[in-house]
């Protein structure tokens, strides 16, 4: 049963890809679906066992490498943190993949864009539940490569294109830094399998032991422990799957793909790999304060920014595109503090209602004819009822209304990190709730601006919009029941005093037990009073009194172009990186490449052929005479050659 769970996507997608102009669009669709829905029944039910049953395993698959001390198996790890992801990808995929049905019902190339959305599926499975550090490596790059093959699904856009490409590059400068990783771990411990690596890290770090992790290497020019070069270079990657400050600048160009894409890949599964990778490694990074502290201080810088930047966005998918940077942000500084458990229950109810947001824009979307900016929408609410009421439940939701599974979570994070009792930790908790602020000030802009006040479109009516047909309205109330329900059902298991215990076990490592104790009311309270007072606000701002927006936006131009701009990553990577290797690339292909290779190389050496062809050519004359007297020479010099001799 465990393993049709990992091997049905991946058929689905060999059927979908190798034989869907054989069966047929609609077979493909129906294939696909089916397998991945039957995956994630698996997976709930495999759940269940996990959480009734105290169920675990670890099925060994195949021998993968034997060499040496080099022993990685293909193996399917089921504990309480494998089981978890299981539910989160596989429901959230087949959602997306019944919702594609409906989404994508126009575009020629369904079975290719079927075949890859379960190619991403099982890589995604093949990560989370490996029991090594290559197997996750491999679930890594092929999630990767997926989103690479998305993105770019429309590859005659050109924006597809350039949006695909540089979500593989900046996604490749994180991975070089997870593999150096990983190389630094086998030459460490001597082995990539999980229980092996993390059994050794305490003896490996014990008093009145050779402190085998605490002795300096060398990485830069800079002295770092061992413990702490692993973490930070662990987090490397991470940081790039997961689109942390620094590397996060490929997520809001990958919106450029299907929207379905943006649902599967960029709310609920990949992205969130870098938080399961830094939570699977907790046994090794609790014994590196500089990693936690770093970790807890990108990631709340991430939350910050991400939040600032949405509240200008006018393209409605760009818009939920930052909020799931800001809300990963939250996770990796929740994660930071020592809650990993927390940051899973985060990323466990964030799939719901975000993938709710994403796949609700989509309906948006498809209601005015694939046009995406929040500007030209506006006044739609009672032409799209149901899609307005759904995407109210994920807004609520994401913001951390009180009750919904937003409220749960993220307060949970916010309160754990005033809990941590340090500065990193009370300055965290701070900009959490600003951040808190922030969210819901920006996803109710969306919504008002996207149904209420004037109808503002000029080039489609408001009587041709219309409400996303059946196929695609079903797998939104099913993550909308996720969105309400899922914090309130599992808060005790995920989070409750002990859930370290008696849920998660060993797969989440805890050095020092987690505080008991509550922050005072006043704390409790102060975010959800802002996330409620946010609305009114929000209400006034962009429906009362529009005009009042963009007074404030005039009256602090630099500020606001600051943002507009996404505080200027881009255009400062491509002064730093995409010219300089534009020039040296230049440079090198005009002087290296044409003058020195080609000249002395294949241009010098046929140029010397051709001179020596044309000189040759000349004794050719086509006159017998002097090709006898040619002959003569030449037998005249032989035989003189040989009397002389």
């Amino acid at each position: 049963m465990e393993l049709s769970i990992l091997f049905l996507p991946l058929a689905a997608s060999i059927i979908s890809g190798f034989f869907g102009k054989y069966i047929g669009d609609r077979n493909s669709e129906l294939v696909t679906s089916i397998l991945v829905s039957i995956s994630a029944f698996l997976s709930i039910f495999v759940l269940y066992q996990v959480i009734f049953n105290q169920y675990e395993e670890n099925i060994v698959i195949a021998t993968w490498i034997n060499s040496g001390s080099l022993d990685v198996n293909w193996s399917m790890l089921i504990d309480p943190l494998s089981a978890v992801m299981l539910v989160v990808v596989t429901s959230v995929s087949s959602v997306v993949h019944i919702y594609s049905i409906g989404y994508m019902s126009h575009d020629p190339h369904k079975p290719r864009f079927m075949a890859y959305l379960s190619l991403f599926t099982f890589a995604m499975l093949m990560l989370v539940t490996s029991d090594n550090f290559l197997q996750l490596f491999f679930g890594w790059e092929g999630v990767g490569l997926c989103s690479y093959f998305l993105i770019g699904f429309w590859f005659k856009k050109e924006s597809a294109n350039a949006a695909a490409i540089k979500a593989f590059i900046v996604n490749r400068v994180g991975d070089f830094g997870f593999a150096l990783g990983i190389f630094l771990i086998f030459y460490l411990f001597g082995t990539v399998n999980y229980d092996e690596v993390f059994q050794q890290v305490p003896s490996m770090s014990a008093a009145g032991v050779t402190p085998f992790l605490d002795k300096e290497l060398l990485f830069l020019g800079i002295n770092f422990r061992a413990v702490d070069l692993i973490c930070l270079l662990l987090f490397i990657g991470a940081m790039g799957k997961s689109a942390q400050i620094l590397l996060h600048t490929w997520l809001p160009d990958a919106m450029e793909g299907p929207t379905p894409v943006s649902a599967l890949i960029h709310a609920a599964t990949m992205v969130t790999a870098g938080v399961f990778l830094v939570v699977r490694c907790s046994p090794i990074y609790e014994y590196s304060e500089l990693a936690l502290n770093v970790i807890t201080i990108v990631g709340m810088t991430t939350a910050f920014f991400a939040a600032t930047v949405a509240l200008v966005q006018t393209d409605i998918k760009k818009i939920i595109a930052y909020s799931t940077c800001s809300q990963l942000g939250y996770m990796f500084f929740a994660a930071g503090v020592g809650a990993y458990n927390v940051a899973m229950f985060h990323l466990f109810t964030h799939a719901f209602f975000k993938a709710l947001l994403f796949l609700g824009s989509g309906s948006v979307i498809h209601a005015f004819k694939d046009e995406q900016n929040i500007n030209n929408m506006g006044g739609v609410w009672k032409k799209l009822p149901y899609t307005y009421a759904l995407m109210i439940i994920g807004t609520l939701a994401l913001t951390g209304f009180p009750f919904l599974s937003g409220f749960y979570s993220k307060d949970a994070i916010i309160e754990f990190a005033y809990l941590r009792g340090n500065s990193t930790g009370f300055y965290a908790a701070g900009i959490g709730i600003f951040t808190a602020f922030l969210t819901s000030i920006y996803s109710w802009r969306l919504i008002f601006k996207t149904f209420h006040g004037e109808y503002n479109n000029k080039i489609i009516k408001i009587e041709e919009t219309h409400e996303s047909p059946l196929v695609m309205l079903v797998p939104l109330i099913f993550l909308s029941i996720g969105a309400v329900f899922a914090g309130f059902v599992f808060k005790e298991l995920f989070i409750g005093y002990e859930a370290a215990n008696n849920f998660w076990k060993n797969s989440i490592f805890f050095l020092e037990p987690l505080s008991k104790d509550h922050p005072p009311l006043w704390f409790l309270i102060l975010t959800p009073t802002l996330v409620i007072l946010s609305i009114p606000i929000a209400y006034y701002l962009f429906v009362k009194n529009k005009k009042l927006p963009e007074q404030i936006a005039t009256i602090n131009k630099p500020l606001y172009n600051f943002l507009i701009n996404k505080w200027y990553f881009d255009e400062l990577y491509d002064v730093l990186f995409v010219k300089s290797s534009k020039k040296i690339g230049l440079f090198l292909w005009k002087f290296f490449d044409l003058k020195i290779i080609d000249r002395l190389g294949p241009d010098g050496i046929s140029g010397i052929i051709k001179k020596f062809s044309i000189k040759a050519n000349k004794f050719q004359s086509g006159f017998i005479y002097q090709y006898a007297f040619v002959m003569l020479l030449g037998f005249s010099a032989l035989l003189t050659f040989l009397i002389v001799k």
